[in-house]
């Protein structure tokens, strides 16, 4: 018969496994165990929808949320874009924690009044701007005391700065006339004459700038003193728009202008999660990045421009790029890749003295199962040569031979078979040495 196919013989592999699958089961265990533990301290998962203000519904804001939601959309991602009032209203909403991130002008607050906002960076130029009904004119901005002003609603920058810039000229409140219409609404009223002066903090390509710009009643006012603005407001930029630039076709505008500007700005609270801030700024350098008649190509997103502190995943996008993990791999493996990476210098530290001891705790648990008949032939030998009496040795004869038995059961891995066979010999001559004695004593060895 074939000695490997003999019945109750187990395969080489299960031996193995069986000696083995203690030791190294616990190894795992406490790999297991550590992995858990070192996880409590990692960063959960970024979550995967966002809220944004945005603005209202016909402002630039609003256009750009959506293309910041379709950018988001191919890394699964949901931007959910929150219509409002304007920038002071975005600013009370991300304030009160109630979206993730907001647009926002510049010069409307500062980090000691919100410690708990960040900035991502400055996204484009925010022109100031002023037009002025068909035959209305001014010089300065100290001659608009008995004007009628549209400067937006309560909630927007544009009412903000409209009054920061008119209490710099000496208007006091009471000499403003400021009304509360925005948006096409208030081109409507400035070309149908019933206000004389329209302020508007927008984007050039806002669907309200491209219809004044290009309306016959209206006309767009310009800034000999904007450089002296910029130079005592730092949250002001001089801005020079170029005689036809934005048509040249009908020459729009007819002559170049000064403008003043502020600095669109995203910014969100200090708990978005760092993973989801570096995806937004991808996002933004893709929506951004392009040029206008504003400002080249590259020239935005940027760090400054803003009045909350940038944070720091801004700080290193803006001088390093995204992160090398992102550049290569989808958002969701990137992630989680660079979150797992966080366990290897604890499983590390780990790993090294489990491999020193776990080989040595391998063999001695076969080798146990070799070394414990040991003892009890060693007090066989022992009874053996101290006491040489027939019933005495025929007790360590007997002995002897119920150890050999069960010895024989015993199923080591191949690499200990020799040690095993080492026992054996051990048995068998000791067993030899019993029976001579046994012979001498006048016994019969069995």
């Amino acid at each position: 018969m074939n000695l490997k196919s003999r019945p109750g013989k187990k395969p080489l592999w299960l031996r193995a496994a069986k000696e083995s699958g203690l030791v190294f089961g616990l190894g795992i265990f406490v790999v297991a165990i550590a992995t858990w533990f070192t996880f409590q301290f990692i960063e959960p998962a970024p979550p995967r929808t966002l809220t944004i203000a945005s603005g209202s519904i016909d402002g630039a804001y609003r256009g750009f949320a959506i293309e910041l939601r379709e950018q988001l959309l191919e890394e699964d991602v949901e931007l959910n874009v929150i219509e409002t009032a304007g920038s002071v209203d975005n600013l009370e909403r991300l304030a009160t924690g109630s979206v993730d991130i907001a647009f926002m002008q510049s010069g409307l607050a500062g980090p000691e009044e919100y410690p708990q906002l960040e900035s991502l960076g400055a996204l484009y130029y925010e022109p100031v701007w002023i037009f002025t009904r068909q035959g209305f004119t001014f010089e300065r901005l100290a001659e608009l005391a008995s004007a009628r002003i549209s400067a937006g609603g309560v909630g927007s920058g544009s009412r903000i700065v409209a009054q920061r810039l008119l209490e710099s000229n000496g208007l006091s409140e009471s000499q403003m006339i400021l009304d509360g219409g925005s948006g096409m609404d208030a081109v409507r009223a400035l070309e149908a004459g019933q206000i004389d002066v329209l302020f508007s903090v927008a984007s050039v390509s806002a669907p309200m700038i491209d219809a004044l710009l290009k309306s016959d009643k209206a006309q767009l006012a310009t800034l000999a003193r904007a450089p002296a603005y910029a130079r005592r407001e730092p949250w002001l930029t001089h801005l020079t728009l170029p005689e036809g630039v934005v048509d040249l076709t009908r020459n729009v505008p007819p002559s170049t202008a000064d403008l003043l500007a502020v600095n669109a700005t995203l910014v969100a609270t200090v708990d978005l999660h760092p993973a989801l801030r570096d995806l937004l700024l991808q996002a933004v350098s893709a929506v951004f990045s392009k040029s206008s008649v504003l400002a080249s190509a590259e020239e935005f997103p940027r760090a400054i421009g803003s009045e909350f502190a940038l944070a720091s995943v801004a700080q290193r996008y803006y001088e390093f790029g995204p992160p090398f993990l992102q550049r290569y791999l989808p958002f969701w493996i990137a992630n989680l890749v660079d979150r797992l990476k966080l366990l290897a210098l604890p499983l590390l530290a780990l790993l090294i003295p489990l491999s020193r001891m776990l080989p040595p705790a391998y063999r001695w648990t076969v080798r146990k199962k070799i070394y414990r008949w040991y003892d009890q032939v060693q007090d066989c030998d022992q009874l053996s040569n101290s006491d040489t009496s027939l019933a005495n040795l025929q007790d360590c004869a007997a002995e002897l031979t119920r150890i050999e038995n069960e010895v024989r059961d015993i199923e080591v891995p191949l690499g200990y078979a020799h040690e095993l066979y080492v026992l054996r010999q051990h048995i068998e001559l000791l067993s030899a040495q019993v029976r001579q004695k046994l012979m001498a004593a006048g016994g019969v060895a069995g």
